[in-house]
């Protein structure tokens, strides 16, 4: 098989992560209209920020506020990174709303069959892969060390994948790291270079790290570590979506939230 060749075009990373958030927010906003409540979105990075969603809020005289941060797996750098930045905003409003938050959810039934259904979709299209290769975005290793519990957030959900698709050999790993500190092993660059120099033929990797594809997946994954597959003797390396607005999660959000604001929760079946 020949090796596919790459290019060196910068993908727009707010572009793809804003389109996917904005059309998870309208099919969540749709799944909750009889309900009155106001899905509103807030990105980290980029724009609508969430200083300044917080501050429309706030103008609006928003009473009870119940904050989903998207990423599936508790990290101090990500969810905790959410946290943080509400309380700065919220430090200067005199009449605070009741504040709702939830955690993370790496084992929701739901967000689990949404993964998947994407792997399913790939395997029935292109063919089951020697190697589903999952990546998670790292850490540093001292932050694991100092009690993060990241590491074991991530492994909960390569359990549940595990159990769900026991035909295919699963292997997990961080990917992103940068600067010369230790971080989470095993690195996703250096396995599929190991695995091409295994012999591995055919690797697929998701990202079940992210709720959306952005510029870690869209480059990092599906240029950068494809090449690097190739380049070590690999022949076929593909890219599974992340969940992006796949029904089932968008299942996921809706039952975080009904059950978090103790809503009547929908009966739903994707076991």
């Amino acid at each position: 098989m020949r090796q596919p060749e790459f290019s060196d075009q910068k993908i727009d990373s707010f572009s793809a992560a804003s389109l996917h958030a904005r059309r998870q927010q309208a099919a969540l906003q749709e799944r909750l209209s009889e309900t009155g409540i106001d899905v509103v979105l807030a990105m980290s990075y980029g724009r609508p920020g969430l200083g300044d969603i917080l501050d429309q809020l706030h103008r609006q005289k928003v009473r009870r506020l119940l904050v989903l941060p998207l990423y599936p797996q508790y990290s101090s750098t990500t969810v905790g990174s959410v946290w943080d930045g509400v309380q700065r905003s919220l430090t200067g409003w005199r009449d605070v709303p009741e504040l709702l938050f939830i955690r993370d959810y790496p084992v929701h039934p739901d967000y689990i069959a949404a993964l998947v259904a994407r792997v399913r979709h790939y395997v029935a299209n292109h063919g089951k892969p020697d190697r589903l290769l999952l990546s998670y975005h790292g850490i540093p290793v001292r932050y694991a060390e100092a009690g993060d519990d990241y590491p074991e957030r991530c492994r909960l959900t390569t359990e549940q994948l595990k159990r769900r698709l026991p035909d295919l050999a699963i292997t997990q790993a961080f990917q992103s790291k940068f600067g010369r500190e230790e971080w989470l092993t095993p690195a996703t660059i250096d396995t599929v270079r190991q695995l091409g120099r295994q012999g591995v033929r055919h690797v697929a990797v998701i990202a079940p790290g992210f709720s959306a594809d952005c510029l870690e997946t869209l480059q990092e994954l599906k240029q950068e570590n494809a090449r690097a597959f190739y380049e070590a003797g690999g022949q076929q390396f593909d890219y599974i979506p992340a969940v992006n607005d796949h029904p089932f999660f968008i299942d996921c959000l809706e039952d975080l939230v009904r059950q978090r604001l103790r809503m009547p929760v929908k009966i739903k079946s994707n076991c």
